[in-house]
């Protein structure tokens, strides 16, 4: 099959950053679906991998980046269920196996679900893997009120993929009012798109915060630089608040800072269920499912606001420098 991958970590201008490969057809195991790929997204994971997986040695053979993907089923292990050759699935990968940069991808069956229906496979190739973040960090990690309960939550990163899922969902399924950092007004005006009651400047956040009458703030979630951010954010969280950041920082944080409100702090990855592969890993598929659904119902908005064509080393290229320049609104699609 036709893919893209990498030996070397390189600077996106480097001619061998990503190259076009031949790899072997997947072979499916027990529980896979075997996926001809229709079009993906691209994810600021996929530069930092490319970035940091062979710095010191290269890779053995051609590593394939990618997660979200939307495709039609070719092939069922015999342990699946619940799918058929010809359904089009999406689903946003495990960071264990060969990525989505190919024509052919191998999926366990359990963290996929059926396509939404009724929209572009590229429209749907916007949403796997935010939904599933986002879905994690609201009910999983910050566990928010599912009732009619009132309460606040501050999102940092608000015009991302990932905040703007955030935003939808909280705005849509619970009783919060939405606070989305922004800094442009291109910005600010797609976090107010998605669902956002307030605009708050992340370069000077407690006062832009406090300015708009939030002393306090019930949750937090981190889309942006958990580091920089931090003082800010022991100082806004309310007491017994949550916060919770998918950002990683080689800083050292003092949580101690949270110790007088009681104040928690959550890491979520979405990753985490599949690499471990946890009990509770189909819960992805049904998140899916139910994502799935409330697309259909025009509950959710898709998020593509760029679209390149074509499998090639040449376009994801392209992609990546886009990517890499942390300006996106919205999420950058391929259709190959």
């Amino acid at each position: 099959m036709k893919a893209v991958g990498f030996f070397n970590s390189l600077p996106i201008e480097h001619p061998e950053s990503l190259l076009d490969v031949d790899l072997p057809d997947p072979v499916p195991g027990e529980n896979d679906l075997l996926v001809e790929i229709e079009a993906i997204s691209i994810n600021p994971a996929d530069a930092k991998r490319r970035i940091r997986t062979a710095v010191d040695a290269p890779h053995e053979t051609a590593f394939v980046l990618g997660y979200d993907a939307v495709g039609r089923v070719r092939a069922c292990g015999s342990g699946t269920a619940g799918f058929k050759d010809g359904d089009r699935v999406w689903y946003a990968g495990d960071a264990s196996r060969p990525g989505s940069y190919a024509e052919l991808q191998c999926v366990d069956h359990r963290i996929a679900a059926h396509a939404p229906k009724g929209i572009s496979a590229e429209a749907a190739a916007s949403l796997p893997l935010v939904s599933l973040t986002a879905w994690e960090m609201i009910f999983s990690r910050l566990q928010v009120p599912s009732d009619e309960q009132p309460f606040s939550l501050l999102i940092i990163g608000g015009a991302g993929g990932v905040g703007s899922i955030t935003t939808q969902l909280a705005r849509k399924l619970t009783s919060a009012t939405v606070i989305a950092t922004a800094s442009r007004p291109e910005t600010a005006d797609w976090c107010r798109q998605m669902g956002a009651h307030e605009i708050v400047d992340h370069r000077d956040l407690i006062a832009s915060a406090r300015g708009a009458s939030f002393e306090y703030v019930d949750y937090i979630a981190q889309y942006a630089d958990t580091s920089q951010h931090w003082d800010a954010m022991c100082e806004l969280i309310a007491p017994q608040g949550r916060i919770g950041t998918i950002v990683e920082t080689p800083d050292k944080l003092d949580i101690s800072a949270l110790q007088g409100k009681s104040a928690a702090l959550m890491w979520e990855l979405m990753f985490t269920r599949s690499l471990y592969g946890t009990p509770d890993m189909s819960r992805q598929g049904l998140i899916l499912t139910r994502m799935a659904r409330l697309v259909e119902d025009g509950v959710i908005s898709t998020l593509e606001t760029r679209v390149l064509n074509g499998l090639s080393a040449a376009t994801l290229s392209e992609a990546h420098r886009i990517i890499e320049k942390g300006a996106m609104i919205g999420k950058l699609v391929v259709k190959y």
